[in-house]
């Protein structure tokens, strides 16, 4: 047990450490003036003191154990995604969330990404490195992710639909798979993005109809707004136009702590989750903003030292999987404050409050901790 304690990565355990002060602060600003979300900064450090122990554990667990039941968290996962239709609540458009006691909720949705990544770790890991084939690997990985995208597609979410995609296209691409593949691949999706959008477009008056109708208006919105940059709802447009205008005014060194004015006249909608860098950028400005994009670089780079050092392929591709999900949920939710990309439900890692989120992005720095910690010992078994 001392000795894995050893083996852990500590740095990524301080990196974690300063990213905690850093959402705990920021989300205290953030709920300032309303007293609704007054305890979220409580309850903040609640979940990251629950995380931390959950990093600890996981990382002392063998991460080659989980990819043994990966069928059964894959079953387990597609069952809570059909359940989401049938029990969950439904919360700005889309049925996501699962009530727990104690005002919790829980979104499989975001479980399901782990579930994706030893899924497909596993699957590519039979190759042991060798091209991967187009059929019976490229296909399967594709079809192993179809379901869950679908369900998640329909709840609907686009943010983690896309974030799943980023996933199988991140693995794919650490797993050796052939540039001929690529460019099919390639062909095939621009091919599918060019007509689902100018079937979209050319009937977005019926289609629009149809989602109000069926109660899907939110769904049309993002969707419409994703094809159609600018031209989304006029909430959307007004949120996206209102955050660039509070990071300009941050320029430099910011307006100071809890001084900005954004979140206090309500020009921003949820600054303590989806909107939290607009906090950040009018708070701390260009400095501050950089700190934090700092942050992510050396945890990023930490994970990837982690990957280069690993005996087991299956090990590197889980630890590629989690670095594509964060470094686009990273990108994503910075590039749709600044302008850069359309406005989407996905929040910034280990910053915006949410527990769900919060939580399993531990898990993920746990399980890459348990990768590092466990080499050792498959060196000696394969030798």
């Amino acid at each position: 047990m001392i000795h894995k304690f050893k083996k852990l990565d500590w740095g990524i355990i301080v990196l974690l450490g300063f990213f905690m002060c850093i959402s705990t602060l920021i989300v205290h600003s953030a709920t300032l003036y309303d007293p609704k979300y007054a305890t979220y900064d409580t309850k903040t450090l609640i979940f990251y003191s629950i995380g931390f122990v959950i990093v600890l554990l996981v990382s002392l667990i063998d991460y080659r154990l989980l990819l043994k039941g990966w069928h059964i968290w894959y079953g387990i996962g597609i069952v809570l995604l059909i359940l989401v239709f049938f029990l969950a609540k439904e919360i700005n458009g889309a049925r996501s969330w699962f009530a727990l006691p104690g005002g919790l909720q829980f979104q499989p949705a975001e479980m399901v990404k782990i579930v994706l990544i030893i899924g497909i770790a596993h699957l590519m890991g039979k190759r042991q490195g060798d091209p991967l084939r187009l059929t019976s690997d490229v296909f399967a990985v594709g079809a192993f992710a179809f379901v869950p995208f679908l369900l998640v597609m329909m709840q609907p979410d686009l943010g983690n639909a896309i974030i799943y995609i980023v996933i199988v296209l991140g693995m794919l691409w650490i797993g050796n798979v052939k540039y001929t593949h690529v460019l099919i691949g390639l062909t095939a999706v621009v091919g599918f993005i060019l007509l689902f959008g100018i079937l979209f477009n050319t009937f977005n008056d019926e289609i629009k109809t149809y989602m109000v109708e069926h109660e899907r208006l939110h769904w049309y919105e993002r969707i419409n707004g994703f094809l159609n940059p600018g031209s989304g709802s006029e909430k959307e447009i007004y949120q996206a136009t209102k955050a660039k205008i509070a990071i300009g005014s941050g320029g430099l060194s910011g307006d100071g702590y809890l001084q900005g004015d954004s979140k206090n006249n309500a020009f921003i909608s949820y600054p303590y989750s989806d909107s939290i860098f607009v906090v950040i950028g009018e708070e701390f400005g260009f400095q501050g903003s950089a700190v934090v994009l700092l942050l992510y670089f050396l945890l990023i780079y930490r994970m990837i030292l982690i990957a280069f050092q690993c005996f087991d392929k299956r090990g590197a591709f889980m630890i590629i999987g989690i670095v594509s999900m964060f470094v686009f949920q990273i990108f994503e939710n910075v590039g749709m404050m600044i302008g850069l990309m359309p406005i989407t439900g996905i929040t910034l890692p280990f910053i915006s409050y949410g527990g769900t989120s919060l939580l399993l992005n531990m898990i993920c720095i746990g399980l890459v901790l348990s990768i590092k910690v466990h080499q050792e010992k498959y060196e000696l078994d394969t030798q």
